[in-house]
Formats: structure tokens, C-alpha cells, sequence
């Protein structure tokens, strides 16, 4: 079971990290260039090791994984925008919130009403919005702005996998999803070819590290993780991508912390912490 639990603290630990190296990467490259380069080689990366999988692809599977990537693609897309005009600790903070999103995502689609958990988690993540994002004029910069949209199609994004990819082998279903936001990404960018331009030593490194470690190598550890550890446990660890995301931030980023951005990330951890577990964190592990 430790070697599952690892499995998913070291994607937490690597996810939290990719928050500073595309920070750094959006001031070199322009967006879909990068994303175009980090989740293309995630793909390839992914169908190289895992090829055998996709030797009886049915048309669902294709439609399916290509409808939820494109849901991907603005997640990440968005997500992208908002961190180059924000810290990398507020942006892995905010985009975290799709967690508590979700349940009233569902309540719009499915008619079904969050519990009282959700609802208190919900107040918890607007609080601690508030408290990251505000500034003294009461109005949010236009990348926490973003990075809050992304929340909400992060939470689109795995309504979309419940609803599309259940049934897919999730190592399929990831590829596509990865293919796809590449596919698009190389679109946009071939609209204006000047912004592909050649790749420093340092660029290339940070490329391989979003490419094979924050796509192909987390997605990996996400599934064989989850596959064997209580859902409870699983999400607690993976919900540590956000304190690693800030962690880093401070310790390289050189990120300014104030008290009430300290009290805004507390807030949010705990509501994700709360729509994921609910009562769940106080019962004993079967």
C-alpha cells in the first residue's frame, strides 16, 4: 500500500512543481506553443509505453476521448493565461477549486442538491477566494480571474469523464485527452508561425519535465495510485498539489505571502479537503 500512496504523493509533489515551471516557460514561449510541445510529448510518450492498448479502439472511444479533451484543452489553456499575470502558489490554490465546484455543477445538470458538506465547503472556497484574490479596491486581477474560470472547466472536465469516459480504459481515454490538447494547441500555433521559435537548454529541459513528468509519468502514478488506496486517502494526497504548487513557489518563486494570503490558501485547502471527503475523513479505512 506504501508504494501506491508514494505513487500519489509524488504526483501531487510534481504537479505542485509544474505551477513554477510554467510560470517560467510563459514568459519564454507563447501559449499554445507550449502546450502544444508539453502534451504532445505526453501523448507520444504515453502510446510508446502503452501501444497494446489501443489495438481495439471502438468509434465511441475516439469521440468520447477527443469530446473530453477539447474540455481539457480549455482547462489547461485558461489555466496557462491566468498564471502569467499571478503567482504560481495563487494560481495552484485557485485552480484547485474545481473540487468543490463539481457537486454544484451537478446540481445544474442533474437536478441533484449538494449536501451540507458541499454547501459549507462552497462557503469555505468563496471566503478563501476572497482573501487570495481581492485587492484592496475589491476587485481581482485579471489572471486569479482566469485561473478561477479554469476551476470551473477543470470541474466540466471530469463531469465530462464521468459522463463520457467511464467505460474507457482510463490509459486510452488519458491519451486521447493529452493527443487532443496538443492537436489543438498545434493549430493555433500554425496560425502565427513566428512565435515557434527554437528551444534553449533550459527550455528543453523544462519541456521534458511538463511533458514526461507533469503529463505522462503524474498521470500514470494517478491511475496505479488510485487503482489500490481508499478513495479518501487518494484524495487527500493528490489534493497536495496545491500546497506543493505554493510550497515551491516561496522556497524558488521568491513568492510574497501576506497573512491574508496565508489565510486564503488554509480556507481553500480545507473546502477541497471537505468536498472530497466529507464526512469520510473521520471514519477508519476499510
Amino acid at each position: 500500500m506504501w508504494k501506491e500512496k508514494g505513487a500519489l504523493l509524488a504526483a501531487a509533489v510534481i504537479w505542485g512543481a509544474s505551477f513554477m515551471f510554467m510560470k517560467d516557460s510563459v514568459n519564454v514561449l507563447a501559449i499554445p506553443y507550449l502546450l502544444a510541445l508539453r502534451f504532445s510529448l505526453g501523448a507520444i510518450a504515453i502510446f510508446a509505453v502503452c501501444y497494446k492498448r489501443f489495438l481495439h479502439l471502438t468509434k465511441a472511444d475516439v469521440v468520447h476521448g477527443i469530446m473530453i479533451g477539447v474540455l481539457l484543452f480549455g482547462a489547461y489553456f485558461v489555466q496557462t493565461i491566468g498564471i502569467s499575470d499571478t503567482t504560481p502558489g495563487k494560481n495552484a490554490f485557485l485552480t484547485a477549486t474545481y473540487c468543490v465546484i463539481v457537486p454544484f455543477l451537478v446540481w445544474v445538470i442533474d437536478r441533484k442538491k449538494p449536501d451540507k458538506y458541499e454547501f459549507l465547503a462552497a462557503f469555505l472556497c468563496i471566503a478563501g477566494i476572497g482573501f487570495v484574490s481581492l485587492t484592496e479596491a475589491f476587485t481581482i486581477r485579471y489572471g486569479d480571474l482566469m485561473t478561477i474560470l479554469c476551476g470551473f472547466l477543470y470541474a466540466a472536465h471530469i463531469l465530462a469523464i464521468q459522463h463520457w469516459g467511464s467505460d474507457m480504459d482510463p490509459i486510452v481515454s488519458t491519451t486521447f485527452q493529452l493527443a487532443t490538447v496538443g492537436a489543438i494547441s498545434w493549430l493555433i500555433t500554425l496560425q502565427n508561425p513566428a512565435t515557434i521559435v527554437p528551444l534553449q537548454a533550459d527550455m528543453i529541459g523544462t519541456i521534458l519535465f511538463l511533458g514526461l513528468g507533469a503529463s505522462a509519468l503524474c498521470m500514470f502514478f494517478q491511475t496505479y495510485g488510485l487503482q489500490h488506496v481508499n478513495p479518501v486517502t487518494g484524495s487527500i494526497l493528490l489534493s497536495l498539489e496545491s500546497v506543493f504548487g505554493a510550497l515551491f513557489s516561496i522556497l524558488f518563486y521568491k513568492e510574497r505571502v501576506t497573512i491574508p494570503v496565508v489565510i486564503g490558501f488554509g480556507l481553500i485547502f480545507t473546502a477541497v479537503i471537505l468536498a472530497q471527503t466529507k464526512d469520510g475523513l473521520w471514519k477508519k479505512e476499510k
